[in-house]
């Protein structure tokens, strides 16, 4: 049996900033023992506005999952987010290198660096290069060529990519607390390792990360993603809407959005009869027990809902569908959508979804993981339960060919380097 190691994710949030220590001998047995989330500082639309206000969030939020844990952190998976994040399709073709024709690890690792070889300007970096299918001597569809035989292989891949300002500033800011960067995740992707299901992969889905500052949409096509993209748009657009519209701070405005997302949307009372009866003031919702500081009478929840909440959502759709369009993958997703992240929780988000996307939706909740998951079994939590699903997949093998992108001899360095830490006192 494998030895258990320990991933640390830290997803850097523009709302929140939420660290998971866990420990997994592979992918399929992530066991969570340490978890933390802290309110996002110096972060704006997932990007680092304030080096030392980000790096005080992230550091509360470390050391807190820590001492739940028990473990002192060496390295990390970080969240990357913000609309820098921009990807495209790449092929690359190469010959097989052995006269038996028979396909290697070092043929994968050529052909994937041949589709790497894109033109980009200086300010920007490749985070992933993920192979989407592989043909073989004009065999397609191929997932894994390693073992057969071939003359000519090509592979088609998608490849993300984000500024390198934005890239280095979320590092630096890891880095300043003493943790190492082990890997650099867009926060999309990692949501879809938490989320979505093999069948829905393979068939084709669509995931909309819907979080605080942005909103993150993931296409995969037949297993493997085939679009990504970040907008601009988040569910703290509903909390000012609902501030402005009421007039009070957005932190009251957020206890009144959360308290109409979980309360129950119809009241009933028992008449001294013992019937049910809808109660006729069951619209006003109660802002005496949310402590607001600002003195409101009950307002109207159908008011706040149809009136601010509903077309601020209606306008997000509006642009998630033109997004999706832009793809030109629409046609190719019969899972439908996969509605994840903090806003996915926000009322009246699913049936509004179904109607204005026209296709089938569904609330991910982060699955595939044991431990200490009652706080974080919520779509708020996808993309950092996705971190820690990524680390075990990452870690258990050099290369492993939906997350090929690291030299096998770099990831022996940095694994004698972790063993050395944790002998250290």
């Amino acid at each position: 049996m494998p030895k258990d190691k320990v991933i640390v994710g830290i997803d850097v949030g523009s709302s929140k900033i939420t660290t998971i220590v866990a420990t997994a001998a592979d992918e399929s047995s992530v066991n969570i023992i340490g978890v933390s989330s802290h309110p996002s500082k110096g972060l704006r639309k997932g990007q680092v506005v304030d080096i030392d206000e980000s790096v005080g969030a992230i550091t509360q939020s470390l050391e807190a999952a820590e001492r739940m844990a028990g473990y002192s952190a060496g390295t990390a998976f970080v969240s990357v987010d913000g609309t820098h994040i921009e990807s495209q399709n790449s092929k690359g073709v190469v010959a097989v290198s052995n006269p038996n024709g028979e396909i290697s690890t070092e043929d994968v690792m050529r052909v994937i660096e041949a589709a790497r070889a894109i033109s980009l300007p200086s300010s920007r970096e490749i985070l992933h290069v993920i192979p989407r299918y592989f043909i073989v001597d004009s065999q397609s569809g191929i997932k894994d060529p390693i073992g057969m035989n071939g003359v000519r292989m090509e592979v088609e891949t998608h490849i993300v990519t984000g500024a390198t300002t934005a890239l280095r500033n979320i590092a630096k800011c890891v880095s300043s607390i003493g943790i190492d960067v082990e890997g650099m995740v867009f926060s999309g992707l990692a949501s879809s390792y938490s989320v979505l299901t093999d069948t829905e992969k393979e068939l084709g889905v669509i995931l909309v990360d819907f979080g605080g500052g942005t909103t993150n949409i993931c296409i995969f096509v037949e297993g493997a993603p085939a679009y990504c993209s970040v907008l601009p748009i988040g569910a703290r657009n509903v909390t000012n809407d609902l501030a402005i519209g009421m007039r009070i701070s957005l932190e009251s405005a957020e206890k009144i959005k959360l308290a109409l997302s979980t309360a129950p949307r119809v009241a009933v009372e028992i008449n001294e009869s013992g019937e049910s009866i809808d109660k006729r003031d069951s619209d006003q919702l109660d802002i005496a027990s949310l402590s607001i500081e600002e003195s409101i009478r009950n307002v109207s929840k159908k008011t706040l809902i149809d009136g601010i909440m509903k077309p601020r959502l209606r306008e997000i759709l509006n642009m998630i569908k033109l997004e999706i369009q832009k793809s030109n993958f629409a046609g190719l997703t019969p899972s439908g959508v996969v509605l994840t992240g903090g806003g996915a929780a926000t009322v009246g988000m699913v049936d509004l979804a179904k109607q204005e996307l026209g296709m089938p939706v569904r609330i991910g909740l982060p699955t595939g993981v044991t431990g200490l998951i009652d706080e974080i079994s919520s779509p708020a939590y996808a993309a950092s339960l996705g971190l820690v699903i990524y680390g075990a997949g990452y870690q258990q093998e050099e290369v492993r060919l939906p997350l090929v992108g690291r030299i096998a001899i770099k990831g022996v360095v940095n694994k004698g380097l972790s063993l050395i830490k944790s002998i250290l006192p």
